[in-house]
């Protein structure tokens, strides 16, 4: 006896499922993140720190256009130390101070959004590996020390780090919070070095300078001890 033909409703319910399922919105954020690193890499934001701001844009509301761009390109994979020197060099180390920081959460926020919108459900059956599910466990658990111990300790990309929290059970809360707190330091003495880069022996530089030094030496230890806590559970 044969089957009946598939109804126009029926079609559109099995396209539905197949559109919205994990793995199909899961390219789409693939296809979302080649297209940014593809802008970025045409754009070249780097430049900024060679050239400068345009000087059409300046005022208050550069800071606010500065903030919205840092932003979107740490999505991209853009490295934040670069923009963050380069907010200090165009603005000074107050102004860009607060852009960059708010570009951080922001960017912080998107990658959030995008990873749990489109990639949570299609990543979380490979979280089997012993190492990766004791991670998924640490940020899933104690999300916000977790977080803040990342942002604080620089060393692991920025982007890569936001992907992952959004694949692992964190709140939305405690990342925010985590990201804001905990990127203040470096984002601090990232700023101050680009704002004093004219002025190398100058007390501000040296001092920036040293805290990025430390800080980078104090994660590689920490990485180090807790590479064998997390290959042991």
């Amino acid at each position: 006896m044969l089957e009946p033909a598939a109804t126009p409703d029926g079609l559109a319910a099995r396209c539905t499922r197949v559109l919205f399922s994990p793995w199909a919105r899961f390219a789409v954020l693939l296809v979302l993140l080649a297209a940014a690193a593809t802008a970025m890499l045409v754009w070249q934001p780097q430049r900024l720190l060679a050239h400068g701001w345009p000087p059409e844009w300046a005022g208050g509301g550069a800071v606010v256009i500065f903030g919205l761009a840092y932003g979107l390109c740490t999505t991209a994979f853009v490295p934040r130390p670069v923009l963050n020197l380069a907010a200090g060099a165009v603005f000074g180390s107050l102004a860009g101070f607060l852009s960059s920081l708010a570009g951080t959460v922001l960017g912080a926020g998107l990658a959030f959004g995008l990873g749990r919108l489109l990639g949570q459900d299609a990543l979380r059956p490979f979280l089997r590996a012993r190492w990766l599910t004791a991670a998924d466990r640490q940020l899933s658990e104690h999300g916000f020390r977790s977080m803040m111990a990342i942002r604080l300790f620089p060393g692991l990309p920025f982007c890569a780090t936001n992907y992952c929290a959004a694949v692992s059970r964190m709140g939305w809360g405690a990342y925010l919070l985590a990201t804001t707190l905990g990127s203040v330091p470096n984002t601090a003495a990232y700023v101050i070095a680009g704002a004093r880069a004219s002025t190398p022996a100058s007390p501000a530089f040296l001092i920036s300078t040293a805290f990025i030094v430390i800080s980078g030496l104090a994660a590689v230890i920490v990485a180090w001890c807790k590479r064998a806590s997390l290959r042991g559970r």
